[in-house]
């Protein structure tokens, strides 16, 4: 095995926002496992707020994947750059083709971790990823591999600067928002369809809090405006809409905010856990035991009886949506009472 302590590291991972988050134990472990290594991270673009302030990381480099980088050339050319950096070891964390293919042109030393198949005879040291357990802990598991035995972590992080705090604090500002109001986050949107709870649901349950007390707010990004347009339609109170408004540090700063979110499984709900904000989750498709919230601090909520159909991994099949239609709003609003019961808010 490698000895990472003192060596100039290259981390790569260029995936979605929920499963950046999730790498964040992974970095932690990394550190302590090495702390005179010189460590960076090589991220895609638009999500580098997840890991630019974290404090275990020296570098972060980042690539436009979907936008100017999006070619081979443009591949070919991060990874002539990489290469010229010297790295002693590379740690790719996803088979993807992408990294994959940057890790393979990119010079080193030592190139370890996973990678897709037509890579793998580029690899020093090939690391199959154990899909049986939790993301976060498939990713650490890469150093246990690598033969690092004590994996010291502290759970998801996310480092907020002070621009993005002054910025959710002004957005609260701008919303009649006083130190003295209780917050319940929304987030009401996902990638996947197969994932969506109904928005005239979200709706019910955010006027339910609303006569509870609490100030209901959704967040989400661009994509979410139609989902949270309806949920604020079908409301019979006004809730606050913070959807659009915020980049990742922001959101992450305003998530910290509120003292409950209610969430379908998405990368929002990854980044509010980072800010130990508890997290009443709504699950169908997904398992729970491989991408369910990363704390102790969730209730996950499911259809019952439980759908058996579907849920396999990443692998959605769901052809009638029974897994999500028939998830209640008694049972969601079940889940947060019991939660914020336990954090001595509720009634």
């Amino acid at each position: 095995m490698i000895d990472l302590n003192g060596k100039k590291i290259l981390v790569t991972f260029l995936m979605h926002l929920g499963d950046l988050v999730l790498t964040t134990p992974f970095i932690h472990a990394l550190r302590k496992a090495a702390p005179d290594a010189h460590i960076t991270y090589l991220v895609d673009e638009k999500l580098k707020d997840v890991v630019l302030h974290n404090p275990n990381l020296d570098e972060v480099i980042t690539i436009d994947k979907l936008g100017r980088d999006n070619s081979i050339l443009a591949l070919m050319a991060c990874a002539r750059r990489l290469s010229k950096m010297d790295f002693d070891v590379v740690i790719n964390l996803h088979p993807n083709e992408r990294c994959s293919f940057i890790c393979a042109m990119t010079k080193t030393k030592w190139r370890v971790g996973t990678a897709h198949t037509v890579f793998r005879p580029f690899w020093d040291i090939f690391i199959q990823l154990d899909r049986t357990i939790h993301a976060a802990d498939m990713y650490l598991d890469v150093l246990h591999e690598l033969g690092i035995k004590e994996l010291n972590h502290k759970g998801l992080e996310v480092f907020i600067s002070e621009e993005s705090k002054i910025s959710a604090e002004q957005f609260w500002r701008d919303n009649g928002v006083f130190a003295t109001d209780k917050l319940i986050g929304f987030n009401i949107g996902s990638a996947i369809p197969t994932k969506r709870w109904a928005p005239e649901r979200f709706a019910q349950v955010a006027d339910a809090m609303t006569a509870k007390g609490y100030k209901p707010v959704f967040f989400g990004g661009t994509m979410d405006e139609e989902f949270v347009n309806e949920a604020v339609a079908a409301m019979h109170t006004t809730p606050i809409v913070a959807t659009g408004a915020f980049n990742i540090g922001a959101l992450a700063a305003a998530l910290k905010r509120c003292d409950l979110l209610i969430t379908n499984d998405s990368g929002p709900m990854h980044v509010a856990i980072s800010q130990d904000v508890p997290v009443v989750a709504l699950y169908g498709p997904s398992l729970v035991k491989l991408y369910g919230p990363y704390t102790k601090n969730a209730i996950v909520v499911t259809a019952v009886p439980p759908c058996m159909g579907c849920a396999g991994g990443m692998k959605h099949k769901c052809s009638d949506m029974q897994c999500m239609t028939r998830l209640t709003v008694e049972q969601v609003i079940e889940a947060a009472d019991k939660i914020l019961s336990s954090r001595g808010e509720g009634e």
